[in-house]
């Protein structure tokens, strides 16, 4: 389970090469039989149903159809444990990465990292450049902080440590190991305003908690990481990259920041973005541009937001049905035609304020 290779499309590079990969933690495996992408950090077959998992396991690897998630997990097992025992090779992402010993440290609740590091006769892992903490005893409180925040454990089932191949007199292990540090882009972020986010530990919570994933899904995002780190993340990585747009996919409530283990400030780096990304020019709102400088306009003028309070009551007045607004003309229609919008009420809440304050 590795969101670096997923970034750098791996796998596709070595399937051209004819190579066979298979993915070998159970939520990645299914996503890799559907031919799909992960929805999720943590859970990246979240956006899939038991029924749907049994259909692809039938098609895709001739197992009898079954719904029950124990049965499934069978399934997957038994086809996952004969590619284990056969591989060339085995790759592997990283967690955390000690600098004082060299270890490396990979966290499964499944235990498929630990059998891609070790019955393998090669060992690849492929750690971005962040991942690398000072000492063993750092390591230790960041493997708290993943699990507790990630999952809700207060250790992952599965810790897997890897300190280079194994020695002559080892029983297990593979005859050679090779660590991947990889940058992508990772040195260009180190040094601009969103720096901060590299101190990320891809744990989710920040995905749990966030409005617009929880409604859009991580594949909205469009991208390998979703979700508000997802949101600064890409776009930087790839400088703009056609992602710029993620920068305004928030409502800054800072339900980020507040479950995020790090306490990294996303809602301030996504304003930075969007200034940036305004100054430079590197936005493509179409027709939405001129309506949202109109809507500045108005949103700091306070007699014309007063005005158009008024009128806002007036239209859901005339236009609401039931207290929802059907369907509205021209590019809004995008809006009322997949669903409705509530109706603005008759009265404003200043309006309210200034008529019973005294009571």
């Amino acid at each position: 389970k590795s969101m670096v290779t997923e970034e750098i499309e791996l796998n596709h590079a070595l399937e051209l090469d004819g190579r066979r990969v298979v993915e070998t933690d159970l939520g990645e495996f299914i996503i890799q039989l559907a031919r799909d992408k992960p929805s999720h950090i943590i859970a990246p077959v979240l956006h899939k149903t038991r029924f749907e998992i049994g259909e692809l396991f039938a098609t895709e690897i001739d197992a009898p159809y079954t719904d029950d998630p124990f049965e499934l997990n069978a399934i997957a097992r038994r086809y996952l444990r004969e590619i284990f025992l056969s591989a060339d090779m085995g790759i592997s992402g990283v967690n955390f990465a000690a600098a004082d010993t060299g270890t490396m440290v990979s966290v499964t609740n499944e235990g498929n990292a630990r059998l891609c590091t070790t019955a393998p006769r090669i060992h690849v892992a492929v750690m971005g450049m962040e991942r690398v903490v000072p000492t063993i005893a750092d390591m230790q409180v960041m493997l708290e902080v993943l699990a507790r925040s990630g999952t809700g454990q207060r250790l992952s089932v599965y810790t897997n440590f890897v300190t280079g191949p194994r020695h002559p007199d080892d029983a297990d292990g593979p005859d050679e190991f090779h660590l991947i540090i990889l940058d992508n882009g990772r040195s260009r972020v180190l040094s601009s305003g969103s720096a901060e986010i590299l101190g990320c530990i891809r744990c989710g919570a920040c995905l749990n908690v966030c409005p617009v994933y929880r409604h859009s899904g991580g594949h909205a995002y469009g991208n390998t990481y979703s979700g508000p780190v997802g949101a600064v993340l890409a776009p930087v990585l790839l400088d703009g990259g056609g992602f710029s747009d993620l920068a305004y996919a928030s409502s800054l409530c800072g339900a980020c920041k507040e479950a995020c283990p790090i306490r990294i400030d996303i809602p301030q780096m996504l304003l930075g973005l969007r200034h940036e990304f305004t100054e430079s020019g590197d936005t493509d709102f179409g027709w939405l541009g001129p309506g949202l400088s109109a809507y500045s306009r108005i949103a700091t003028t306070p007699a014309l937001w007063r005005a158009f309070l008024a009128a806002g009551g007036v239209f859901g007045k005339i236009k609401g049905d039931g207290g929802y607004v059907k369907r509205l003309p021209f590019h809004a229609g995008n809006w009322t035609s997949t669903r409705d919008l509530p109706a603005p009420a008759a009265q404003s809440f200043h309006s309210w304020w200034k008529e019973h304050r005294g009571t």
